[in-house]
């Protein structure tokens, strides 16, 4: 049985939360974070989430996700894990460790689930499971390069036949009519959605690793591969995937009753790209019979629109390139904990792939 908390009782609580967001405000020098506390803290103090994302300049939902870690998790729940902490020196026997493991080990060999390319926060973790001892990824990059390891960013291309104008024109009208019509509740969920092909070797990426030296990832010749389909729930972070052996009209229709099973009730709109099994006419039968269901078509040549691009993108660097996979069985697996991970912390796709929408 529920007991209702007395008026007075329920103002001192209030009162001693807010006192501990601001102390956290004070205390960090992570604007993300700060931002957090401060949307709490106007919760707290009785703010609509409207009136948060007014004064914030964040989406409603991105606010609600905030106020939802809080009742769960408390402070902890809004932490995004960076730790400020001066790093201090490891010993010189711990750098041989911390260099050998880079050189012989990948992230999944020592305990990081799905995870086969070591970034600075893996690397952070790594230490401080190991030595137990908090570093920076500032602290680390240093010490990595006087250890004689290297680091270089990849390149991203863009597409030429992009319409800048009709890009814009989508932002500023469709998609800002479809925001609207969620917060209004005309439409229950919105959703974007598209399909990738991932191999049993992708590609190869850079990594930490012993300057003038390559890891070497031993392969079979196969092209062994399986066509994924993805949506992102634009409000919850949720994400919703399918393994496919290729990538047609039936295998689409398939995923979009994965995603009415997920969502029964309510009408859902979803935001996808032209491809021509989206544009089928072997789909339109489907469609008629779930009119509730609506596909809204972004601008040709538009995959920065996508954020579903981006969670390629971040799937495939956490758990495809600079690995081989002799099995097809473990290229599922493998996605299947990548997707599972991520649905842990929707705050960080949110974060990651959907403020910026």
């Amino acid at each position: 049985m529920n007991r209702k908390i007395k008026p007075k009782v329920a103002i001192k609580m209030k009162s001693e939360e807010i006192e501990q967001l601001n102390k956290a405000m004070k205390d960090t020098a992570d604007k993300r974070l700060y931002e957090r506390y401060l949307a709490v803290r106007l919760r707290l103090e009785g703010h609509t989430f409207s009136e948060i994302d007014d004064l914030l300049g964040r989406m409603r939902q991105t606010v609600s996700i905030y106020w939802q870690s809080y009742q769960e998790q408390g402070l902890t729940g809004l932490e995004i894990g960076h730790s400020p902490e001066q790093p201090p020196k490891l010993t010189e026997e711990q750098r041989i460790q911390l260099a050998a493991m880079l050189e012989q080990q990948q992230p999944a060999d020592v305990g990081f689930e799905a995870r086969y390319t070591w970034t600075l926060p893996l690397v952070a973790e790594w230490i401080k499971r190991k030595f137990d001892v908090t570093m920076s990824v500032r602290g680390i990059s240093a010490m990595l390069r006087r250890m004689n390891f290297s680091f270089t960013k990849a390149t991203y291309y863009t597409l030429a036949k992009a319409d800048e104008e009709t890009q814009a024109v989508f932002r500023k009208h469709t998609f800002a009519q479809l925001k609207k019509q969620v917060e209004a509740e005309k439409i229950d969920h919105l959703l974007f959605e598209d399909e990738s092909m991932i191999r049993s070797y992708q590609a190869l990426q850079y990594t930490w690793f012993p300057r003038g030296k390559q890891r070497k990832v031993p392969t079979y010749g196969k092209h062994e591969g399986a066509k994924l389909f993805a949506a992102i729930n634009y409000e919850t972070g949720q994400v919703h995937h399918r393994e496919e052996e290729k990538a047609d009209v039936d295998a689409f229709i398939r995923f979009l009753q994965d995603l009415l099973s997920a969502y029964p009730n309510g009408t859902m709109a979803i935001i996808l790209d032209n491809s021509r099994i989206h544009h089928a006419t072997g789909l339109q039968p489907f469609l008629k019979e779930h009119p509730h269901l609506h596909l809204v078509f972004l601008p040709p040549y538009s995959p920065n629109l996508n954020p579903v691009e981006g969670l390629w993108l971040w799937l495939k660097s956490d758990v495809v390139n600079n690995v081989f996979f002799e099995k097809f069985y473990k290229i599922k697996l493998h996605v299947g904990q990548f997707m599972k991970r991520i649905n842990k912390q929707p705050l960080e796709t949110i974060d990651r792939l959907l403020v910026r929408l």
